[in-house]
């Protein structure tokens, strides 16, 4: 079973140490020193670093780390140069062992052209760095609507009960703006609530459950004949289109 430890990093990142076997891996580490404090405290040695993406809250810590223990790197192959310390290129389909846990790798463009997720099945785990938010979506910085809309429908075909771990806690600005383009919706609103209450006792509203994402989130309801209809839109990803654009502007 693998285990998953958060650390909070920045303004709003989070960072995850996983463990399983006695093999420790971590998941986008953008900042080096929270992620010594906890593996300093825990006594335990680095193996490899996974990475989502390329963006420097993501990988500004990987060679201090690697530094230390010589850990491997994995990342998307196309992103070879763009990722400090790359030591493993992994493209869609590949897995990636952590002790007895087993990651398939999901591509999953939009946020960046080189971005991929990790999806531990057995555990029911998804890691998928800056593509799905809770109650929201990463914004376009390289990639097409198009593309963010299918990559978005892949994490959507997974099951119900997989478990949601980004690597922001936007959550309840997110919630803001879910609630203006999709106001009748009553999941949305029981998210919002909860989320409110979380963050009012400074807890994490992530991980959160695909299902609950399914209902609430708008980006991925865009094909929710409402919510068309709400964006005077003709087709889903005109619909994606206009609430990604509307997002930006919020």
């Amino acid at each position: 079973m693998l285990e998953v430890y958060q650390i909070e990093a920045f303004d709003d990142n989070y960072i995850y140490v996983l463990k399983s076997e006695g093999v420790v891996a971590v998941v986008d580490p953008g900042d080096a020193a929270p992620v010594l404090s906890f593996l300093h405290e825990m006594e335990w040695q680095l193996d490899m670093v996974l990475v989502t993406h390329h963006h420097h809250d993501h990988v500004a810590g990987i060679l201090k780390l690697q530094n230390e223990f010589d850990c491997h790197v994995v990342g998307f192959e196309s992103d070879q140069q763009r990722i400090p310390g790359f030591t493993v290129w992994v493209q869609e389909g590949d897995e990636i062992e952590v002790g007895s846990s087993v990651a398939e790798i999901i591509e999953i463009p939009g946020h960046t052209t080189g971005h991929i997720a990790y999806y531990f099945k057995e555990d029911g785990l998804l890691f998928c760095g800056d593509t799905l938010f809770s109650l929201g979506c990463g914004r376009l910085f390289e990639g097409t609507p198009e593309q963010m809309w299918t990559s978005l429908q892949k994490i959507k075909t997974l099951p119900d009960d997989t478990q949601v771990f980004c690597a922001h806690e936007y959550t309840q600005s997110n919630g803001r703006f879910a609630l203006k383009v999709d106001p009748d919706n009553q999941a949305l609103h029981q998210r919002c609530e909860e989320v409110d209450d979380l963050r009012d006792d400074d807890l994490p509203t992530v991980p959160s459950f695909l299902s609950v994402e399914k209902q609430s989130n708008p980006f991925l309801r865009a094909d929710d004949a409402s919510l068309m209809q709400r964006m005077e839109a003709t087709t889903p990803l005109e619909c994606f289109t206009k609430l990604r654009l509307a997002k930006d502007k919020f």
